[in-house]
């Protein structure tokens, strides 16, 4: 080894030994003729000492050290002087005095320096990878990952599950999002897809009787990208047979309590809460609440249907809903611009109408522009039901039951962020259920699957299936992680006549089904156990227990929101002949 110890390693028990440190110059400061440097690698940083007494030769390489310079440091630990001691560093009460110096590799001048605090935008940061990742505040949070990811593979091993990789060129099955797909050189004109998840392969596990499968899998979606999204991610995939719903997220909620206890050193009470979709979708709006707060949405159509303002009553009298929140002490802290503002966003971003708002003043008097159109005993009782106080802001959406969820929902997110209402340390863990089964499509008008085509109706839905689709939930759940969607599973359809039943109802003909899926209801019949699994984020689990809002952060060479990687500049042209080979022209 090039080193005796790591730049994070000395403390006062090494005092009067002799060290080789390598890493970058971190910083480099002349103090009177004294050259401080301090040494940084991925473990810390030592501050190195280069005296007038080492003699002329060193102390002029020493002047010649500029930032990000690999370096080679040879010398004896010694003692900071009383009073000089850096409590902010692990290696704060001691430091090297130089006797030799080596210049392992110069660096010209960096774009950005990875110890400044002050940081370049992120396209910088990506171009750059290479320095982003030497800050310290990166490499922490890539060993966070890296212990996370342990963590369950350990978990994992010790309840018996085996860890099997599935392939990365498979069939493209098109139900879901957009595939990447991997032309074959030796089959012209056919496509492999890369897998968007390794789903048909893990139920094809559990008929060959592998009973426990694990897999951190990457996973590959060509869809459009967000500060949450990346086209390619990590998941961790399982699944088990012989079980039901309540036995994937038992196992699953002892992963979590793992995690919290090893990472962030705190007790998960489990069982965790569990909470319908349905009534996700009337108290918050959306099917991955953030339970750190309150402020839930309650809905006034009744009161709407009998009162003269028009606009709330002709949306109850057309079966939509009029429905709102409290926004406490939003009375004082919203002007009216403000509210305009919110108005022209939610008619912007989600499609709403408008909004109707009231502040509620002393003795619960609702003011508004359009407090004139409802009769007092009709305030009174929207003040009643909304449990207002004085001196709240009370916000409305008057339109179908979709906008308002989306509209109110968006609000609710915006003001919790706004207003404090939480601690951004605190961490709250619960699980969705019973989802509905299906969803219309919004082009062609038909059923599409809420999660897959795969997903088992609950028993006590199964009549449902051919008289009315819309009643049908399925054993399906989703772990909600301060209101974001960490995983998502379900109990799959083990039997081939459910399973058609379903594809008929997707409108998948028994040729499609055959043709995409064939090889899947092959296998059912012969001897299919019942299963069912659940994928996780890992990109999106590292991110929130490490504090940071993108999943760009936690990976090491993610894509752009473009699906570029500027660091190497791919995707790029390839050779004309590469694609000849392939059997492709490409029509510009």
């Amino acid at each position: 080894m090039l080193r005796t110890h790591t730049c994070g390693e000395l403390r006062l028990q090494h005092v009067g030994q002799q060290v080789i440190l390598c890493g970058w110059v971190d910083t480099y400061r002349d103090h009177k003729g004294v050259l401080f440097v301090d040494l940084r690698d991925r473990y810390g940083k030592t501050q190195i000492v280069f005296s007038c007494d080492t003699g002329e030769e060193l102390h002029q390489l020493a002047r010649s050290l500029r930032p990000e310079y690999v370096i080679r440091v040879t010398g004896v630990v010694e003692r900071r002087p009383e009073g000089t001691e850096n409590p902010k560093l692990a290696t704060g009460e001691i430091e090297v005095r130089a006797e030799k110096c080596e210049i392992l590799n110069r660096a010209v001048t960096p774009p950005f320096l990875p110890g400044a605090p002050d940081l370049p935008g992120e396209e910088i940061r990506l171009r750059y990878r290479y320095l982003d990742l030497r800050r310290p505040v990166m490499q922490q949070i890539l060993m966070l990952r890296h212990r996370m990811v342990k963590i369950m593979r350990d978990y994992f091993d010790e309840l018996g599950f085996i860890e099997v990789e599935t392939p990365m060129l498979g069939r493209s099955t098109p139900e879901g999002a957009r595939d990447y797909l991997v032309p074959s050189r030796i089959q012209k004109g056919t496509f492999y897809a890369l897998p968007q998840s390794p789903q048909l392969y893990k139920q094809i596990l559990m008929v060959a009787g592998y009973d426990r499968y694990v897999q951190i899998a990457r996973c590959f979606r060509d869809e459009d990208l967000r500060a949450d999204r990346q086209p390619e991610f990590t998941q961790l995939d399982l699944e088990m047979s012989f079980v039901d719903a309540n036995d994937v997220m038992t196992v699953v909620e002892g992963l979590m309590a793992r995690l919290f206890k090893e990472i962030l050193g705190k007790e998960l009470r489990l069982p965790l809460p569990r909470m319908t979709y349905d009534e996700a979708m009337e108290r918050f709006g959306h099917d991955a609440p953030d339970l750190r707060f309150g402020m839930e949405l309650t809905d006034i159509t009744d009161i709407a249907r009998e009162c003269d303002f028009r606009v709330f009553r002709e949306a109850a009298e057309t079966g939509q809903r009029v429905r709102g929140l409290v926004v406490p002490g939003g009375a004082t802290r919203y002007s009216r611009k403000h509210i305009d503002e919110m108005t022209e966003w939610v008619k912007q971003d989600f499609g709403a109408k408008g909004l109707v708002w009231f502040r509620v003043e002393e003795g619960h008097v609702l003011n508004s522009t359009v407090a004139k159109n409802f009769s007092e005993s009709h305030l009174k009782a929207i003040a009643e039901k909304m449990k207002a106080c004085p001196g709240d802001l009370l916000l409305f959406v008057a339109d179908t039951f979709d906008v308002t969820c989306k509209a109110l929902y968006g609000l609710r997110k915006r003001f919790g962020a706004e207003l404090r209402l939480y601690d951004p340390r605190e961490m709250h863990l619960s699980w969705i259920v019973e989802f509905p089964m299906f969803a219309i499509d919004q082009e062609d008008g038909g059923w599409t699957a809420m999660h897959h085509p795969f997903t088992s109706p609950r028993p006590q839905d199964r009549e449902f299936l051919k008289s009315d689709p819309a009643r049908c939930r399925a054993q399906a759940y989703d772990l909600v992680l301060n209101g974001t969607e960490v995983g998502g599973g379900t109990i799959r359809i083990h039997n081939p006549e459910l399973q058609q039943e379903v594809f008929e109802i997707l409108g998948i003909d028994e040729a499609r089904a055959k043709d995409r899926f064939g090889f899947l209801l092959e296998a059912l019949q012969y001897g299919a156990p019942p299963h069912g699994g659940i994928a996780l984020g890992v990109d999106r689990l590292v991110a929130i227990f490490a504090g940071v809002d993108s999943i760009r952060d936690c990976i090491a060479f993610p894509k752009t929101q473009r699906a570029v990687d500027l660091m190497t500049g791919a995707p790029s042209e390839v050779d004309p002949k590469q694609l000849k080979e392939l059997g492709i022209k490409i029509e510009k």
